[in-house]
């Protein structure tokens, strides 16, 4: 038996794997804990791997189809990360992070919003989520965002859909495209895979993954473009930003049962914006990492 599939078997280890899942929505846990403070309204989304906010849960099914009728689990998470998409500056959040699922069908995360599977078999998962972006304001960076105006906090539908390859090689393949209702205004997704790595065992799980981002002209110019308004407010140079790749990256996700009901986990990212998001004179800095760490408990 090669070391993963020894660090998969096991029906306790796989109901472990969605607890585990709670830990990890912790890069947008945080912004989501103050969603409703002023200076929250500052933030935008860690730049972690989308499939970070809910690594393990597609697992779940392939190993073990007979799903709790309830799974709730909260906990407390902070996170290291840029202030704003593009951003040289850094800072801490902190806050509480909240996961509830009933039956695999009906879900309200702080990583994957509120929702519901359409489709959930041991290799596809499928559904519709309500998540948001909380946006940008120029107070995140005044000498630097000044003129540039202030971007809203917006829900976002979503599609979104998983497949699992096999048992033997149980890499996760994820894929959503989300609708700004407000705020930027447009289309975005991420596609994304990861993999359990060597060394996994029943208390201890760690995953590797890439990812890469995509949007539409609309959401693009929202955050990277410079029109000739801002331009004469701001004073830097009219940008157009086009539709297409707005970023790739990667991430590492730990995490380790110390008891059966606690666990912790860490994640850290590294996220670099590409062609026209990366030349918009509002970057600062096209490569980003992100940290975090939370502290959870499941019933």
């Amino acid at each position: 038996m090669s070391t993963i599939q020894a660090s998969l078997a096991g029906a306790a280890y796989c109901r472990r794997w969605r607890s585990a899942a709670i830990a990890l929505l912790s890069p947008i846990v945080a912004a989501m804990a103050f969603l409703l403070a002023p200076q929250a309204r500052a933030q935008t989304p860690s730049p972690a791997p989308e499939w970070q906010y809910s690594v393990g849960i597609p697992l779940e099914k392939m190993f073990e189809p007979e799903t709790p009728t309830w799974a709730v689990r909260i906990g407390a998470a902070a996170i290291y990360r840029p202030r704003y998409d593009g951003a040289s500056n850094y800072y801490v959040l902190g806050g509480p992070s909240l996961d509830v699922r009933y039956r695999d069908l009906f879900f309200a995360s702080t990583g994957e919003g509120i929702g519901v599977n359409l489709v959930s078999t041991p290799n596809w998962r499928a559904g519709l989520a309500i998540s948001y972006n909380i946006g940008r304001r120029e107070a995140d960076d005044h000498d630097h965002l000044r003129g540039m105006g202030n971007i809203n906090f917006a829900p976002e539908a979503k599609v979104f859909v998983d497949y699992v390859v096999s048992k033997e090689f149980p890499l996760v393949i994820r894929a959503n495209i989300r609708r700004a209702m407000g705020g930027a205004d447009g289309w975005t997704g991420d596609v994304g895979a990861y993999l359990p790595l060597p060394g996994s065992s029943e208390k201890f799980y760690w995953f590797i993954g890439p990812t890469m981002s995509f949007a539409d002209s609309r959401y693009m110019n929202t955050w990277f473009g410079v029109s000739a308004e801002q331009s004469a407010r701001s004073g830097y140079a009219q940008h157009q930003a086009g539709a297409g790749i707005k970023s790739y990256g990667a991430g590492l996700s730990a995490m380790w049962f110390f008891h059966k009901h606690w666990f912790i986990t860490s994640d850290v990212s590294v996220s670099q914006l590409v062609g026209s998001a990366a030349s918009s004179p509002v970057v600062q800095r096209a490569t980003s990492f992100s940290g975090d760490m939370s502290f959870n408990y499941q019933f």
